[in-house]
């Protein structure tokens, strides 16, 4: 696929010049004529990622190609006394909320969790900012618990919300929504094989300086759409009513909402 088609490759190949890839997560925003170029890769690679396959699949590596540093990018230790107090407890009372558009809402322990089939995949993670590693993630896969939950039929979105809080820092987009951060993804994305709710990387209970207890994994997108610390997931019909409207917290400081690679 020709690179003028994505996001990574408007990044690698300086179409949106160095300045991005040095202030990482924040210059999108400042910059109207950036953003409607980004904005027509997205949609370009949203339609070329349908047409080829809606199950196919990123690429997968060997543990022999594990980065041996891999960033703990964003948060790395949510400001939130409620998560603090489960992290200093290994999350054993912690639990995962599945509710919206859903027949059977669910209210899910990280043992159950562990204890679904698991996927395990050795993937690229790449970043907004210009980097990528290669790590392992194991997990359930996310469209095994929406199967469980049940649908209904005006579902279209799956929506992540976090408990890393960025309300009030610049560096990380300012005051635009709640500070809260979220993410979603459709459904087609929620059903890939690979999509997953990991809850070990490199073949050990993830970190929390990487999403504990559980970060998504949806690796056909880039490295912002991958939300950490998931305490709720809601699945809605469209994200209106939502934040600013966008269906991400980046999205909300003017990223695209769709990041395929």
């Amino acid at each position: 696929m020709s690179r003028i088609l994505t996001r990574r490759g408007l990044l690698t190949t300086g179409a949106l010049g160095g300045s991005v890839l040095l202030s990482g997560c924040d210059a999108l925003t400042r910059s109207p004529g950036i953003t409607n170029v980004v904005r027509s890769a997205e949609e370009a690679t949203y339609r070329w990622q349908r047409l080829i396959g809606r199950d196919a699949l990123a690429t997968e590596y060997t543990r022999a190609d594990l980065s041996p540093v891999f960033k703990a990018n964003g948060s790395v230790d949510p400001d939130d006394e409620a998560y603090r107090a489960h992290a200093r407890a290994g999350f054993a009372n912690w639990r995962l909320k599945i509710d919206g558009l859903v027949e059977r809402p669910a209210d899910i322990s990280l043992a159950d969790l562990r204890r679904l089939p698991a996927r395990t995949q050795i993937t690229r993670h790449d970043c907004v900012e210009g980097w990528s590693a290669i790590g392992e993630w194991a997990g359930p896969q996310l469209g095994t618990l929406l199967k469980t939950v049940g649908l209904k039929p005006n579902a279209r979105y799956v929506v992540f919300h976090c408990a890393d809080k960025y309300s009030g820092e610049i560096s990380k987009g300012g005051m635009q929504s709640s500070g809260m951060y979220y993410e979603s993804i459709d459904l087609v994305d929620a059903f890939h094989p690979q999509s997953i709710l990991a809850t070990r990387m490199n073949g050990a209970p993830l970190p929390v300086a990487y999403g504990a207890p559980i970060r998504l994994r949806v690796e056909r997108q880039l490295g912002y759409k991958h939300a950490k610390y998931v305490q709720r997931i809601e699945v809605v019909e469209s994200f209106a009513n939502m934040e600013l409207g966008k269906g991400g917290y980046w999205e909300d400081r003017g990223y695209e909402w769709y990041a395929g690679i």
